[in-house]
């Protein structure tokens, strides 16, 4: 049974917005099916407003976490239900339901069948992915993780857009419960090796507490190899170009712009068992390198947009990984402002690749063609997303990518120099589709008469287009707010 929560007297503002997506969810069903999108809308409208109250009372120049809320959930275990945010965490809130939003507004006229059913699965997966950013037990962080494995099973099969949608979901679902086996054991043995009862499972606790070094490497290569399922690393990366060509792009634009297995190694991996990351920093930026070459060499094979926004995505978390592994503060602002700008960058592109699929039907570049002369804003807006993910100075990928490639060649210079090619070959994928797809002469009748960006994608993609621009032009927006909790997680190293 719940206990009162600890920040009594305060708005419990993570509850409420933890809680609030399932009302709208059971309010979907209340009303008629042509109201699901609508309500679904304005839930996500009204988590935005929490989350910048959330934004506007956080304080960042204190360090630990804040909006702290604490309940016993299993007592016997030690488990809680306990909720925060700091510095790395706090920036994904509002990011994240841009995303669902965009999602959402993607949707708005494409789905036809079971629409109560699927922006009800919609709303429960944003549910859990706030969940994952705010779990402070790694029991609750777990159950958040496994739950949003259902509405994503659901949406692929359901809604996807392939003929193979059916095994993609399967494949998807399969990975992620194979992944979730070594996470479960490594937050175990977490749990048992601090040997507190107090504090088995409070992520506070763990970081205050020391585990031995022999533990460390078991609990470290565990929560590696299940994060690694989730970010998409070679050799583990399969289902994702299967969910991405398969499944409903909606769902692959939050695939791709949320790179929640990276944000586990940010949080959990490294900062819970610092000595062997620290051991292991070869490793991560072994496959941090691997990543970005063989995601980039796949990413220029590619003849469809989705396809080739796919394996760019596993080219750019390799870069993260990269930054990890060189245990700075450049390496762990530059690795948290990329997972951040992968919400608007890669999420921003495939919602656009959405809009061209339900204009042509096709997003392979054999279809297109010309399309800069029949939408040019749309054509516009793409074009800036990629220069945001080639690192062009003005955009949000800059100061992220510079930082990341700083860290590299201070820490690992052979492999600084292979992430500076990376981003080069990064730069000849995406200008060379560009070329092809969305210049050149007509030659296919639906993209003639295919129309330009609707008053409602415009509008989103517009507020996708300023958030990259103010991250590139002032930074500090990004920096100031992470940096005492990235200090925390480096100060945490060396305990």
């Amino acid at each position: 049974m719940l206990e009162p929560l600890t920040s009594a007297g305060e708005l419990p503002l993570l509850s409420l917005m933890l809680l609030g997506l399932p009302l709208a969810a059971l309010l979907i069903w209340a009303a008629d099916a042509a109201w699901a999108r609508w309500v679904a809308l304005w839930a996500v409208l009204l988590e935005l407003l929490l989350a910048g109250t959330l934004l506007l009372g956080f304080d960042n120049t204190l360090g630990g976490f804040q909006f702290v809320e604490r309940a016993q959930w299993i007592p016997t275990l030690h488990i809680h239900y306990l909720l925060g945010v700091d510095g790395i965490s706090l920036l994904f809130l509002p990011l994240t339901l841009l995303l669902f939003l965009g999602a959402i507004l993607l949707s708005w006229n494409s789905v036809r069948t079971m629409p109560q059913l699927y922006y009800t699965l919609l709303l429960l997966l944003l549910t859990t992915t706030l969940g994952i950013f705010t779990a402070l037990d790694t029991m609750l962080f777990f159950l958040f993780w496994e739950l949003s494995l259902i509405p994503a099973y659901f949406l692929i099969s359901l809604w996807g857009i392939g003929p193979q949608r059916r095994f993609a979901a399967t494949s998807y679902t399969l990975h992620m419960f194979v992944g979730g086996v070594p996470l479960l054991f490594g937050f175990v043995l977490l749990a048992l090796g601090h040997g507190e009862a107090t504090s088995q499972f409070d992520y506070p606790a763990l970081l205050s507490g020391t585990l031995s070094v022999e533990l460390q490497g078991t609990v470290f290569l565990l929560l590696l190899l299940g994060f690694a399922v989730k970010t998409a690393i070679f050799p583990l990366h399969t289902w994702l170009p299967t969910v991405v060509s398969e499944g409903p792009i909606a769902l692959s634009a939050i695939l791709l712009g949320l790179k929640l297995g990276a944000y586990g190694l940010l949080r959990f991996a490294v900062p819970l068992a610092p000595q062997a990351a620290q051991e292991y920093h070869w490793l991560l930026a072994g496959m941090g390198v691997f990543g970005i070459l063989y995601g980039a060499l796949l990413a220029l094979a590619q003849s469809n947009l989705r396809g080739m926004l796919a394996f760019s995505s596993i080219s750019h978390v390799g870069l993260v990984l990269l930054g990890l592994a060189a245990f700075s503060i450049e390496g762990v602002q530059g690795a948290l402002f990329q997972l951040l700008n992968f919400t608007v960058i890669s999420g921003g592109m495939m919602l656009i690749a959405g809009m061209l699929h339900q204009r042509l039907g096709s997003t392979e570049m054999l279809q297109l063609g010309g399309v800069a002369n029949t939408m040019p804003l749309l054509a516009a807006l793409f074009f800036l997303f990629g220069l945001a993910s080639m690192g062009i100075p003005g955009t949000n990928g800059f100061p992220a990518e510079l930082l990341l490639i700083f860290s590299a060649l201070k820490s690992h210079t052979g492999a600084g120099l292979a992430a500076l090619f990376g981003v080069v070959l990064g730069a000849g994928y995406l200008l060379a589709y560009y070329r092809r797809a969305f210049y050149g002469p007509l030659s296919h009748r639906v993209v003639a008469t295919a129309p330009d960006l609707l008053r409602r994608e415009l509008w989103l993609l517009t507020l996708f287009a300023v958030i990259i621009l103010a991250g590139g032009l002032y930074p500090v927006l990004v920096l100031d707010t992470s940096r005492v909790a990235a200090e925390a997680w480096l100060n945490a190293l060396v305990r």
